[in-house]
């Protein structure tokens, strides 16, 4: 099977899952973007295996049809031998809308057209497949260019995750791919992958707890914030976030591509740090030990406040005025109008809650401003890592995606590093990448702190909570000079939000934890500065 007929990224015509050819009303697939037939042979396979992945973002729609966006081949699927093959596909998976579907957050999709996410996939291609490799099957194509053969999970198959690996050692272009290394990183060869199997909303794989892989399954035009901010950030010399070393991107489709059109950001290759723990498992095991985690969290506060700093000087920032403001708080009352009509527990506080908001519009009246900037976007306790230097790791350190930076500060030998950038990966790239005030971090971390002292078994969670949450702003106080316990309605306002969606978020997925958002929402309604 020659490499040129997979790697021209060129439009696949949809193809609906049942049906092993297109149906006839659709053009027929050409080589420009894979050979007759692919797609329509792998669309069975792909319709029962994909909803079953973590990382899947449609789960509980039908899967109606799939569209190939690219199909590249990074070491060819031979008909013959025992050599493995390894096909990297961008495909859409088309369902029905969802409520509040925005157009454009999947692969480019036009307007109009049905809902479509895009996703990233690196299928391996054996005539059989050897035993420790079984878990990994996808399934045997009944047609098709790779008729019989077994199609697999690349990223299982260490001699396939050794590939990607090289291929991000030796930048260069393949296809619609391009692979790029920053000149200053040094990455060896031969070092031994293993996919973490942590539940997480895209894949990583560690190479000889010396690098971290992560590649993201959903993807969209445009730089991603996980690429994009550690990348700005190393610029400015800032430890707190590991730099990246290498990444790949995949050349925007046909359908819009243009002058100003951006690549999809695929991957990215970051130092891993063996032996740190993230925050989540350190506040739990202070919890579990009836400790105080004060001087941690005061610590975290200041490598929040840090990276803050340094995301200002590195990247754009702008002025929130009172259409903006109006705005902000127009669009937090809609979220939670739209939350109490899904979840009745929450109608008892909508008028404290709106008055949340209110009191912030108020003050864009008033001619208050803010200042806006790009944030981390989702910060939580498992967004962050402790490194202790100089000793061995603290109790429960071990393999939660740990990476890292080097340098000193932030506590008396240890280390807090900011991990992933990306931002909530169910909204659009665009909206991930939009200035916003920094307090939207800091809610999101003491939200964090309420979750851990209910789910750690704390005899007074409120009261564990309250003192770490006020360790943290001091923390972030001491490092910025701005205390966000100063601007009660803009903190309360976003952490009202957050703990709204959490209410949402708990009712459709885990409903014995909803009495936690419960309880914020009803400290946060009696609340009003």
């Amino acid at each position: 099977m020659p490499e040129a007929s997979f790697s021209r990224g060129a439009q696949h015509p949809p193809t609906a899952v049942p049906r092993v050819d297109p149906p006839p009303s659709a053009p027929r697939a050409t080589t420009a973007a894979g050979p007759a037939g692919l797609l329509a042979s792998l669309a069975p396979l792909l319709a029962e295996w994909l909803p079953r992945q973590r990382w899947f973002a449609g789960k509980g729609r039908p899967i109606t049809g799939f569209s190939l966006v690219s199909a590249t081949e990074l070491l060819p699927c031979a008909t013959t031998g025992t050599t493995p093959g390894l096909l990297h596909l961008l495909i859409r998976a088309q369902q029905p809308e969802p409520p509040g579907h925005r157009h454009g957050s999947g692969c480019g999709h036009p307007r109009g057209a049905a809902a479509s996410d895009c996703y990233q996939l690196l299928l391996g291609v054996r005539p059989a497949l050897p035993p420790p490799l079984a878990p990994a099957l996808i399934g045997r194509p009944a047609a098709g260019p790779l008729d019989g053969r077994a199609v697999y999970e690349a990223l299982l198959d260490p001699r396939l995750a050794t590939l990607l690996l090289e291929r991000l050692r030796m930048p260069g272009t393949l296809g619609p791919l391009r692979f790029l290394r920053e000149p200053s990183a040094a990455i060896p060869q031969a070092l031994a992958p293993r996919l973490l199997t942590a539940e997480q909303s895209n894949s990583s794989v560690i190479y000889g707890d010396t690098f971290i892989l992560k590649l993201f399954r959903r993807v969209s035009p445009g730089t991603n914030p996980d690429l994009e901010l550690p990348l700005a950030l190393a610029r400015t010399g800032c430890t707190r976030v590991p730099a990246p070393a290498a990444w790949f991107e995949a050349a925007p489709p046909a359908e819009v591509a243009g002058p100003r059109s951006d690549p999809f950001t695929l991957g990215v290759l970051q130092p891993y740090l063996a032996g740190s723990t993230d925050g989540w498992q350190l506040a739990l095991d202070a919890l579990a030990a009836r400790g105080d985690f004060t001087e941690e969290a005061h610590a975290l506060g200041q490598a929040t406040a840090e990276v803050h700093l340094a995301m200002a000087r590195a990247l754009p920032t702008t002025v929130l005025r009172r259409p903006q403001i109006e705005h902000l708080a127009a669009a937090m009352s809609e979220r939670l109008d739209s939350a109490a009509a899904a979840v009745p527990a929450l109608h008892p506080y909508r008028a404290a809650l709106h008055a949340a908001y209110e009191d912030l519009a108020a003050l864009g009246r008033a001619g208050r401003t803010w200042t806006a900037q790009r944030i981390h976007g989702d910060l939580h306790l498992g967004q962050v890592l402790r490194t202790v230097q100089g000793g061995e790791p603290g109790a429960g350190a071990g393999e939660s995606g740990a990476r890292g930076g080097e340098g000193g500060g932030g506590g008396t030998g240890v280390r807090w590093s900011l991990i992933d950038f990306e931002g909530e990966p169910s909204r659009p790239l665009a909206e991930r990448r939009r200035p916003q005030p920094p307090v939207r971090d800091i809610a999101g971390m003491l939200r964090s702190f309420d979750y851990a002292a209910a789910v750690g078994g704390h005899d007074s969670p409120q009261d564990w909570a309250g003192r770490t949450r006020a360790a943290y702003c001091a923390g972030y106080a001491e490092a910025s000079g701005a205390d966000p316990r100063d601007e009660p309605e803009l903190l309360r306002a976003h952490e009202t939000d957050k703990a709204v969606y959490e209410v949402v978020y708990e009712a459709r997925h885990r409903p014995e934890w909803l009495p936690v958002p419960m309880s914020a929402i009803r400290r946060l309604a009696a609340a009003r500065p």
